[in-house]
């Protein structure tokens, strides 16, 4: 029986979907072996490759070649994916500042851009702002809105599977926002939403200090404390969405920025700090010689490691990465944090702080995005 035309056509979109992925497996890869990778002969690759060379999905590759006398034969065509095809972008909403970039379709950051918010704006303003970054980011990505494949938001609190915050305690009248809902209203291309310590575990697979490692618990450390966790190369949402939300414990192993909230009232009881300025100011005298300072950041990074030790031991992960503002004092948190981990846990994983900074949340939503943009060129590429 002879396929349709129908048939035919899928036929050609699902073996040009296999071409460019070999191709962008390969960093450069002549007719012969694509055709070889994806299974086709050769004048099927070359006809698929013509097509995306038109499309701008791929590039011929140009190399200079060492003339040694004679030179037998015309070279090879060769071929590379064109990342530039396509870009996405990604939103990290935190208390404070919007931080959102712009990556090409190999993740390489195109542009970056963080902008302030007070935490009590109106859910309204916040879906504004949100709206606001990514058209501004875009621009400085040479990119328009709607050219953009797909953008990633994360954000605070506990997301469920169609994007809508179902709980926040951090940013008021985020409780409740169908945040993926109403960004798809205001941006042209597909919205994915997602919790901001699932991304920002994910960010650190990517390209972080975990890039290799299937179980990972992230511990953000700033002005709050979360979790996240990766449990077999994917982070673990939970039953209602809500993995590594710490929420209220019967017990004090989440209460460890007390030792330097009470170190920085008995330095100066008049001077009001939250539990993260606190924490800098111990840490900043500790480092000038302080050793009540340091008495009170040794506790508090030994406490969470007690902390830590209750979810590691069950989940037995390779690695913790401490992330959050207060990864930048990884010199003094993390040695107490992984002598604790060595001392009560089965097998101890590697401690060890994040390099990506500010714009993990922004980075892990970008990977989200990209994900779901290889799911849309690799089963339509043509499209």
């Amino acid at each position: 029986m002879r396929a349709g035309n129908g048939d035919a056509s899928r036929l050609r979109k699902l073996n040009a979907a296999i071409v460019l992925r070999v191709l962008r497996a390969a960093e450069v890869a002549t007719l012969s072996e694509l055709a070889q990778g994806a299974g086709v002969s050769r004048p099927t690759a070359e006809a698929i490759m013509e097509e995306l060379l038109a499309d701008g999905w791929a590039e011929e590759h140009a190399e200079e070649r060492e003339h040694s006398g004679r030179q037998r034969g015309r070279p090879a065509r060769r071929f590379r994916f064109r990342a530039a095809a396509a870009h996405v972008a990604g939103v990290g909403v935190g208390a404070s500042h919007l931080r959102a970039v712009v990556t090409d379709l190999n993740g390489t950051t195109v542009a970056a851009r963080t902008v302030p918010h007070h935490p009590g704006m109106p859910a309204e303003e916040r879906l504004a702002a949100i709206a606001g970054v990514v058209s501004a980011v875009a621009e400085d990505a040479g990119q328009a809105v709607p050219g953009l494949t797909a953008v990633g938001v994360g954000t605070t609190g506990v997301v469920d599977g169609s994007g809508r915050v179902v709980k926040s305690v951090i940013l008021p009248g985020w409780t409740g926002v169908r945040l993926q809902e109403e960004l798809d209203r205001r941006l042209a291309p597909p919205v994915l939403v997602e919790n901001d310590m699932r991304l920002a575990v994910l960010a650190e697979r990517w390209r972080g200090a975990a890039r290799g490692c299937d179980d990972v618990v992230y511990l953000f450390a700033g002005s709050r404390l979360g979790l996240g966790l990766l449990i077999g190369g994917r982070p673990y949402r939970g039953a209602h969405a809500a993995s590594g939300e710490i929420g209220r414990q019967p017990h004090p192993h989440w209460q460890a920025f007390r030792h330097v909230t009470e170190y920085a009232m008995a330095m100066e009881p008049g001077e009001l700090r939250n539990q993260a300025q606190a924490a800098r100011f111990a840490i900043e005298r500790a480092r000038g010689g302080d050793e009540e300072a340091q008495r009170a950041v040794h506790a508090f990074a030994r406490q969470l490691g007690e902390a830590l030790a209750t979810v590691v031991n069950p989940l037995d992960p390779e690695m913790v990465v401490i992330g959050g503002s207060l990864a930048q004092d990884a010199d003094l948190l993390v040695g107490p944090i992984q002598e604790c981990l060595d001392e009560v846990c089965v097998y101890a994983p590697r401690v060890t702080a994040s390099s990506l900074g500010g714009e993990c949340i922004a980075l892990g939503a970008a990977r989200l995005a990209l994900d779901h943009a290889e799911t849309l060129l690799f089963d339509n590429p043509a499209s």
